[in-house]
């Protein structure tokens, strides 16, 4: 047997723990994660490598009916990954409606890849009603593997991997072997901030912000960062910076501690915060930030 290399992708709705798995599989966390939809946005790799492979993973946003242009770029990053992927990794919960999104159940069975059927979130469920779950399940990929998992305790990871390599195409690797990911130090920068946005502010304002870096620089002990927050509305932008600059200078701290802690170095972070109007249908902007 030979090397083997492709392009795992992760698809499914809002909230089923896509990034949780992704993160879980990489053992990096190269995707934010919170309690609330829509938190990813981009499409995002992670590299592993072994003696005789390379799996890319790939998270995606969660699958929507779009209702402006960001959304349907968001869209636009899950289907793409239908078409080009080795092997699909449809996540689920055991609180997932098969009917919620038919269209894409369709899209999904039409796909040449082998799919990977994963029931997540087993450990908020009682064992009794899983077989329910996954029954429900195979009904509509009746000739799907059908893996329940936790990615949250890391639980039967260790199948759903043998279940990849099974499916995994003999190719030579695509990336280098010490990369991690696409994405630039700039942009996971930038994620970590936006991550802290929507954990701290409610209602409108995580889906109303986007967290653009305009200056990276390190040296051998520091690495000094200027972002600058965009929201989409004048009201707004006094409430992400608070009251006397609390709640932005909160956001800014949490932020720092994860930036250090993913690159190992200390790190003086700088925060500003700047009106785009309607930046969610503007398409220049939206092709700027790379929803493109």
């Amino acid at each position: 047997m030979g090397f083997k290399s492709g392009f795992v992708n992760i698809i499914g709705n809002p909230n089923v723990g896509k990034s949780t798995l992704m993160n879980a599989l990489v053992g990096d966390k190269l995707s934010i994660i919170t309690s609330k939809a829509q938190t990813t946005r981009h499409r995002i790799l992670g590299i592993v490598n072994g003696d005789d492979y390379q799996i890319i993973y790939s998270d995606t946003p969660g699958i929507l009916k779009p209702k402006y242009k960001l959304q349907e770029s968001m869209l636009r990053f899950s289907t793409g990954a239908l078409k080009d992927a080795d092997v699909i990794l449809y996540v689920t919960d055991y609180l997932d409606d098969p009917d919620k999104n038919t269209d894409f159940i369709y899209k999904l069975k039409q796909v040449d890849a082998p799919i990977i059927l994963l029931v997540n979130k087993i450990d908020l469920k009682a064992d009794t009603n899983l077989k329910e779950v996954v029954d429900k399940w195979m009904e509509i990929f009746p000739d799907t593997q059908i893996i329940p998992v936790s990615a949250l305790k890391k639980v039967n990871l260790d199948v759903v991997l043998i279940e990849i390599l099974k499916q995994l195409p003999e190719s030579p690797p695509y990336f280098p072997d010490d990369q991690l990911t696409d994405k630039t130090e700039r942009f996971l920068v930038s994620e970590i901030i936006r991550e802290k946005i929507i954990m701290f502010y409610r209602q409108e304002i995580p889906y109303s912000v986007e967290v653009e870096v305009e200056s990276f620089k390190e040296d051998k002990k520091l690495i000094r960062i200027e972002a600058k927050i965009f929201v989409a509305r004048d009201s707004q932008k006094g409430i992400i910076i608070g009251k006397g600059g609390e709640s932005l200078k909160k956001v800014g701290t949490e932020a720092r501690k994860d930036i250090e802690a993913f690159f190992g170095k200390q790190v003086f972070l700088e925060l500003f915060v700047k009106v785009k109007k309607d930046w969610k249908d503007n398409e220049r902007y939206l092709k700027q930030w790379g929803y493109n």
